[in-house]
């Protein structure tokens, strides 16, 4: 037979790839509140750890003081990045499957990068054309007073890490990355999950009033578009952190 002959061995069939598990949408609703959960507990432990370290009571009196603070809000807002990124890790790690596969997070090209930085700057000129002519501030007064107060302590620097660097990953990971990723494979494919995930990523930003929020959400919108268009994460984090930084340094030095 030829199965016990060494000149003729038998034919090994190797199995085919499987892609991989991706959680759908309740799976990846319910391990969105636990990511969320895990990158408020990054921040609020550092304030936290604030507090104690001053020799302050811990409650929400001194919570609150110390979380105006600029650079205390600043080490908060970097603190939360870590425990985002292992929150999410555990999740995919779950459903064996490659960290940088499930996030898509691959280099765009160029093109891709101009692109949508051309289409950010057509939609934050067209609210900022708009807010002059309601007579509104271009940026909320409390971030204005954060940034400039920032500023003038010496705490630029690390502002400029914390709304650039930090914030842009950690919201990115979650609302393009992992939300984008198993709603867009669940029954709202790709166009529920980009409005979806715009929606939960405008309501992180609650501090806003509801002109503010209609301006987030409409970049979530162009955000979650390229996301889907270069099929990379990595583009919508550098679209992110161009919009913050662009924010952020004109807040600081050349804002009214």
């Amino acid at each position: 037979m030829d199965i016990l002959n060494p000149d003729h061995p038998p034919l090994i069939v190797t199995p085919a790839d499987r892609a991989p598990r991706v959680w759908k949408f309740w799976g990846t609703a319910l391990w969105g509140v636990f990511v969320f959960a895990a990158m408020f507990v990054g921040q609020i432990g550092t304030i936290v750890y604030l507090v104690a370290h001053r020799g302050g009571p811990i409650d929400m009196a001194s919570l609150a003081s110390v979380g105006r603070d600029p650079q205390a809000l600043a080490l908060s807002v970097i603190a939360g990045l870590p425990t985002t990124l292992a929150a999410v890790w555990l999740a995919i790690r779950l459903k064996r499957a490659s960290f940088a596969d499930y996030l898509a997070l691959r280099w765009p090209s160029w093109l891709q990068i101009l692109l949508g930085a051309v289409g950010l700057v057509l939609i934050v000129v067209i609210w900022e054309t708009m807010s002059r002519a309601l007579g509104r501030e271009a940026t909320p007064g409390f971030m204005t007073d954060l940034l400039k107060s920032g500023r003038d302590k010496g705490a630029a620097t690390m502002l400029v890490l914390a709304f650039s660097i930090a914030a842009p990953m950690s919201e990115e990971v979650i609302a393009r990355g992992f939300l984008y990723r198993g709603w867009s494979e669940s029954f709202l494919r790709v166009p529920g999950a980009i409005i979806l995930s715009s929606l939960v990523w405008t309501a992180v930003h609650l501090q806003y009033d509801m002109y503010f929020l209609a301006e987030v959400f409409s970049i979530g919108l162009w955000f979650g578009y390229m996301r889907y268009r270069g099929n990379s994460l990595w583009l919508t984090i550098v679209l992110h952190a161009l919009n913050n930084l662009t924010a952020v340094v004109l807040t600081m030095w050349l804002g009214s």
